[in-house]
């Protein structure tokens, strides 16, 4: 346990570290797999536990990875569009895509600031904005408040984890990722059940 705790604060106080959250944050973006969100939060959490590297630092990198991520996203939108493909043209999909259109010209913000939190959310959204011609001149500023306020709250989630567990970076490490993966997953289910919600009054009507 103290040679894994060595380890992780010598990762730490690496300058390769905000190199790596700053790739992984990036793809992350577009490649939902990516755990973008758990690089962060354990870096977090042994900053606070061990009491080295920079929290500001790591903030301002994920904030500016995610922000590029999603701006990736939205130009890959941008490239496919929504008829690139026969599977695009099915009556389903392209009423889903009416959808995102509406929901997207009615509250933009909410919906691009509330999906940086859904891993595949994201992805979806952004896609969608590029894809179904949201400008973006309103996409950028929105998707660099996203990256900054999702930032902060994986920072918050790290911070807590590592001023529980002190001087045991490995443990603050666990305890922060298994705190942001309940907190993802209450965040996938409410969203889940909003969509329900949306579907229901569309289909009765």
């Amino acid at each position: 346990m103290d040679i894994l705790n060595e380890l992780i604060m010598q990762a730490i106080a690496s300058p390769w570290l905000y190199l790596v959250l700053f790739v992984v944050t990036i793809i992350d973006g577009f490649f939902p797999p990516v755990p973008s969100e758990t690089v962060l939060v354990a870096a977090a959490a042994v900053a606070v536990s061990s009491g080295d590297g920079n929290l500001l630092l790591l903030g301002a990198v994920g904030a500016l990875g995610a922000a590029i991520g999603d701006n990736i996203a939205f130009a890959i939108g941008r490239k496919l569009g929504t008829t690139r493909f026969a599977w695009m043209r099915r009556p389903r999909v392209a009423a889903a895509f009416a959808h995102a259109q509406t929901a997207l010209d009615r509250r933009s913000a909410v919906l691009i600031l509330g999906a940086r939190y859904i891993p595949v959310g994201r992805v979806a959204v952004n896609m969608s904005a590029g894809a179904l011609g949201f400008p973006w001149r309103r996409f950028l500023p929105l998707s660099l408040i996203a990256g900054l306020s999702w930032s902060i709250f994986s920072l918050a989630i790290g911070l807590l984890a590592g001023a529980w567990i002190k001087d045991q970076p490995l443990l603050s490490a666990g305890l922060g990722i298994g705190i942001a993966l309940v907190v993802g997953f209450v965040i996938d289910r409410v969203a889940a059940a909003r969509r329900r919600r949306e579907t229901v009054p569309r289909l009765a009507g």
